[in-house]
Parts: structure tokens; C-alpha cells; sequence
């Protein structure tokens, strides 16, 4: 279906093509299987939605209310989330791989086994959150509220993490290569023993092996 109003929750397994989906109400509608290819979601009610192993590329999101919504083993590619407001979401097995979030409401939120590489959380609060575990590949975090996060085992590998906050949050076992050390108030952070090392060189200490 391409380029014209789709007002019904699709049913399981449907594929919609540049379908115009601005200001559709689905709440509490259940998505399952369902293919989303560079569709528009402007200002959408999908509060409370359910999405099961759908995929969503190329779609636009802005506006949208996705509050107290679900998605288990979902696909967002690629797609914009101007000023959604996603604050009680669910996130499991999800993968969001190149999304944007300006302006987004994604605190608090629920993410597990959840893969966010190269997508765009500049400025966002995430404070508080659970992100263990979490894949940021070259993300980019820059000026990002991470503080009490529990980003144990993250892989924050080549993530953009310029004037990211990161007050007391718990980085042990995360992955942190080419991190720049120097440029964060680690107050209260706990490091494990690789990054502590990594921290001191990073100021000039001299460790000994």
C-alpha cells in the first residue's frame, strides 16, 4: 500500500510502503510482523501499543505518543523520533540501530537486550536508567544525562560521549575504547580495574605493570 491513509492497526504480517499514518490513534493496538517502510507517524496515538518482531525503517515518528508502549524483538532503522514522548516504554531484544531522538521523553524506560549503535541521544536524560548491557556502538551521547546509570557491561566502543554526564554511574566491565577519560566528572562513578588504570594515564600518572 503506498501513499495513501492506513487508519486501521494493520493485521499480522502486512506490509505498509510510504503509507501516511499522521495522527492515527492505536492505542493499545497489538502489532505482530508487521513491515514499516518509510512511513509517517506525525503526532500518532500509539500509546500503550504492543509490537512483536516488526520493523519500522525510514519512518517518521515525530510527535508521536508511544508512552507505556511495548516492543519485543522489534527493529526501529534508521527512524526519526522528534519530540516523541516514549517515557514508560519497553524495550526487549529491540534493535535501533541509526535512529535519531531529538527532543524525545525517553525516561523512565525499561531496555533489555537492546542494541542502540549509531543512534542520535544527543542531549537526551537517561539518568537513572538501567542500560547494562547495552550495545552504543558509535553512538552518539553527546551532552547526554547518564548519571546513576548502571551501564555495567555496555558497549560504549567509539561512542560520541563529548560533555556526557556521568556522576555516579556504574561503568564496571563496560567496553571503553578510545574513551577520552579526561573530559568527565567521574564523581562517585565506579570503575572496575582496567578503567581506573585507563583513567590515571589518561591525567599523566605513570602505572607501573
Amino acid at each position: 500500500m503506498r501513499g495513501r491513509p492506513h487508519l486501521r492497526p494493520p493485521e499480522p504480517g502486512e506490509v505498509l510502503v510510504e503509507a501516511d499514518l499522521a495522527r492515527v490513534d492505536w492505542w493499545g493496538a497489538e502489532l505482530s510482523e508487521v513491515t514499516f517502510t518509510r512511513c509517517r507517524f506525525d503526532d500518532a496515538d500509539l500509546t500503550e501499543v504492543v509490537t512483536r518482531r516488526c520493523v519500522f525503517t525510514e519512518c517518521v515518528l515525530t510527535g508521536a505518543r508511544m508512552a507505556g508502549s511495548r516492543h519485543s524483538g522489534t527493529a526501529f532503522l534508521a527512524c526519526r523520533f522528534d519530540r516523541a514522548r516514549l517515557f514508560d516504554a519497553v524495550w526487549e531484544g529491540c534493535k535501533l540501530t541509526g535512529s535519531h531522538f531529538p527532543g524525545a521523553t525517553l525516561r523512565p524506560l525499561t531496555t533489555t537486550d537492546t542494541d542502540w549503535s549509531w543512534t542520535s541521544l544527543r542531549g537526551v536524560d537517561l539518568s537513572g536508567s538501567d542500560l547494562s548491557g547495552q550495545r552504543f556502538t558509535e553512538a552518539d551521547l553527546t551532552d547526554a544525562d547518564l548519571r546513576e546509570c548502571d551501564l555495567t557491561g555496555a558497549h560504549l566502543g567509539h561512542a560520541r560521549l563529548q560533555g556526557v554526564k556521568l556522576r555516579g554511574s556504574d561503568l564496571r566491565g563496560a567496553v571503553t575504547e578510545a574513551v577520552n577519560w579526561r573530559t568527565f566528572d567521574l564523581t562517585g562513578a565506579r570503575l572496575d580495574l582496567v578503567q581506573s588504570v585507563q583513567v590515571a594515564r589518561a591525567h599523566g600518572a605513570l602505572v607501573a605493570d
